[in-house]
């Protein structure tokens, strides 16, 4: 995915493809599984990919490949955003951004191979860097089993929980052929986002009849509150049909990638203000780059008995910049819209 022409929107959908593609050496913009790290260094730990209202660790969500023409230094280019899934809580979210020229020490200078090669199937639990990644989420860990110290894990809550689906045994074994993962049932389902370019014309909304007609008669008092009244709930119904209208030619899209461009909401409410996204620690100011949908949610098998993750909008701010930060990851800033009490069908 490139960076958007002034005003051009790429949608992303969700599609199945080979675990080979869904790996690091092909840059892959995906949902789910474990992340396609990009810079095999200063990868966020355990402090930053914990959730900061429940504690839990997060659950990866979906990571879009965004280089930007014409910087040397963001010649590769993602952004990682992780997810909180641990009911009652599944609310928090954290974002990050990572950055390489294209001479770095992690990949080669030319494009990736097409071809798959037969030792990319198998997870890779080990970065070049050397840094080891949990067995149950795949992020940084920097805990080892105190038994047989060859598994490694981001937290005391993931290594008990592989311990109990099978860890346990397998550490006693000599030989320790613990290769196998088993499924922890914390992992989203693991999509490819395929992009395409938006078509730049839509139908016009519909304008909405004239409510002061309907209350014209009315005592003042009341005619003064019903209109206030009204005048809100046409607002909230205006934006939620722009935003029918907007995805109706591709009502499957799971993302909506615009860098500099201005996200479409679900509802009036809760829409953020300019001083409601922080700048970034450069000093820069944090723009819009791009939105995940909420279709993205009929792919993630997450509904469970009782409260688990939803949202309208999750909208993604960086830094307009894209300041250089070596190869750390650097968080960035998302917002959550959710859907209000408007109706989703007519």
């Amino acid at each position: 995915m490139a960076a958007s022409r002034a005003g051009q929107v790429e949608l992303g959908f969700a599609e199945l493809a080979p675990a080979w593609r869904l790996r690091s050496e092909q840059f892959p913009s995906k949902v789910g599984g474990r992340p396609a790290w990009l810079g095999a260094s200063g990868l966020p730990g355990p402090g930053a990919l914990a959730c900061a209202l429940c504690g839990r660790p997060l659950s990866f969500l979906l990571q879009v490949y965004a280089p930007l023409p014409g910087r040397a230094d963001a010649f590769h280019r993602g952004i990682f955003l992780f997810c909180c899934r641990e009911p009652p809580c599944c609310a928090g979210l954290r974002v990050f951004r990572n950055q390489l020229p294209r001479k770095n020490d992690f990949y080669s200078y030319e494009p990736p191979s097409e071809n798959p090669s037969p030792e990319t199937e198998s997870v890779c639990l080990q970065l070049k860097s050397g840094a080891h990644l949990c067995r149950v989420c795949g992020c940084l860990g920097p805990k080892t089993c105190s038994r047989c110290h060859k598994v490694y894990y981001c937290s005391k809550e993931h290594q008990t929980l592989d311990w109990r689906l099978g860890h346990k045994q397998a550490c006693a074994q000599p030989d320790h052929l613990d290769h196998r993962i088993p499924d922890h049932n914390f992992l989203f389902p693991e999509f490819e986002i395929v992009i395409e370019t938006e078509d730049e014309i839509f139908p016009e909304v519909v304008e909405k009849e004239d409510y002061s007609e309907i209350i014209g008669s009315m005592g003042e008092a009341l005619e003064e509150e019903l209109d206030s009244m009204a005048k809100h709930e046409s607002r909230e119904d205006e934006i939620f049909q722009k935003f029918k209208t907007q995805i109706a030619l591709e009502p499957e899209q799971i993302l909506r990638y615009g860098r500099g461009i201005a996200p479409i909401w679900i509802s009036g409410e809760n829409i953020p203000q300019e001083k409601d996204i922080p700048d970034c620690p450069c000093g820069a100011k944090r723009i819009f780059e791009f939105q995940v949908m909420p279709q993205l949610l009929n792919y993630l098998k997450a509904d469970r008995l009782g409260k688990s993750i939803d949202w309208g909008i999750l909208a993604v701010f960086t830094c307009a910049e894209s300041c250089s930060l070596g190869t750390g990851y650097t968080e960035e800033f998302v917002w959550k819209q959710d859907v209000t009490n408007t109706p989703l069908e007519e």
